[in-house]
């Protein structure tokens, strides 16, 4: 399953972001490091399903009023602080429960209620900009530390058998979740050999290997209580991609729809009352509308979205037996829905599916069009494809 994770400094609402998200119950405090060992939880992404447009006016029983949900991992990691690659506060735990994530939401906090280290200031006495680049920072730091590990001995050996740099570099770097591919792109970024490298070219190529394998996306939380100055400055920012999110208005929602006082989705951007509500409740959902409709959602589900598909690149695709009346073999309509990266051949997502699929795969049919295609025709988002094979 595809994992993301949620990092930042302590106290800036990142298990209120990963509740939001999961409806997993962690501990909530005004204080850091109230999360010690890091929280695993279920969350989605939400696409349109294909079933509207392909004439099943009953639906796929997959999806909710035509959105299909589809499962990720989110990771909710110990906070971090400066000098956190150093192991400073709870540094080592974070950087490794970090490993498996393919992309990073950085929970920042908007509204300047928290110092550096997480510790609360009031409401608007810290720059949240001044928090922006440290997470990059310190994940490169650990990489570059990763690097710098047994160098001189590495440097001899790369020296002496006249090995590919690249091969050197990711047998160095096995385990801290970079892929091999990540790392070969980062080794033709440098454009520089290996073997004259000095301690800024290591660090350099430790900050590539940072932006390809751990890409991140900015959640600016507690934008309830945020400025809209403080928003305004993070919105602003070139070359990063800020979403306004606020968990804990996400949690009402949640929490709401659950009880059956309102008729809401995750993403949504307003959300239908159906049940009875006290003045407060009334009260406290309409400040949450009046939110969602300034910054067009809660921006909790925008920020798992966006880190997929557009940090990440995936698409989806849904594998089907029957082409014709889109289900398998037990008459379940578009019964799975893949996440994969957008380049993925008609034979990859035969893989996908099973190994020996895979391997012993014919051709592919597009449930759409019915046209045959071929084991490298490349995939579209939103496909339904048919798998041919002999097994």
């Amino acid at each position: 399953m595809l994992s993301v994770g949620l990092a930042g400094k302590p106290n800036s609402g990142k298990s209120t972001f990963f509740k939001a998200a999961t409806l997993v119950d962690v501990d909530i405090a005004n204080y850091p490091f109230t999360t010690i060992d890091a929280n695993h939880g279920v969350s989605y992404v939400r696409v349109p399903c294909p079933c509207k447009e392909l004439g099943i006016k009953e639906g796929c029983g997959r999806c909710k009023d035509g959105q299909r949900f589809i499962a990720i991992e989110l990771i909710d990691v110990a906070g971090l602080v400066p000098d956190a690659h150093l192991g400073k506060g709870l540094g080592n735990e974070f950087l490794d429960a970090l490993r498996v994530a393919e992309a990073v939401i950085h929970v920042l906090d908007a509204s300047g209620g928290t110092d550096s280290e997480g510790n609360p200031v009031g409401l608007g006495n810290h720059d949240p900009v001044s928090d922006v680049k440290f997470l990059e920072y310190e994940i490169s730091m650990w990489l570059n530390g990763i690097l710098k590990r047994n160098w001189d001995k590495l440097m001899r050996n790369y020296k002496g058998v006249g090995g590919k740099p690249e091969q050197v570099l990711i047998e160095q770097m096995a385990g801290a979740g970079v892929s091999d591919s990540q790392v070969r792109r980062a080794v033709t970024e440098m454009k520089k050999d290996l073997g004259v490298w000095k301690d800024d070219d290591v660090l350099r190529f430790a900050t590539l290997l940072r932006a390809y394998s751990k890409p991140m996306i900015l959640a600016a939380n507690k934008m309830d209580v945020a400025s809209a100055e403080n928003v305004k400055k993070l919105l602003e920012l070139k070359d990063e991609l800020v979403i306004p999110v606020s968990g804990s208005a996400e949690i009402a929602l949640r929490m709401a729809e659950k009880a059956g006082l309102i008729k809401y989705k995750p993403g949504d951007a307003d959300f239908e009352v159906v049940g009875q509500l006290s003045k407060a409740q009334t009260a406290g959902l309409e400040k949450i509308r009046a939110l969602m409709k300034q910054y067009g959602g809660t921006g909790v589900q925008q920020c798992i979205n966006r880190a997929v598909f557009e940090l990440l690149d995936y698409i989806v695709l849904y594998p089907v037996e029957d082409e014709g009346k889109f289900t398998d073999r037990k008459g379940v309509i578009l019964p799975d829905a893949f996440l994969m990266k957008r380049g993925s051949t008609a034979r990859d997502l035969a893989f996908r599916v099973h190994s020996d699929i895979g391997e012993s795969f014919l051709f592919a049919i597009d449930a759409k069009t019915k046209m045959r295609l071929g084991e490298k025709h490349e995939l579209k988002d939103g496909d339904v494809i048919k798998i041919v094979s002999t097994k």
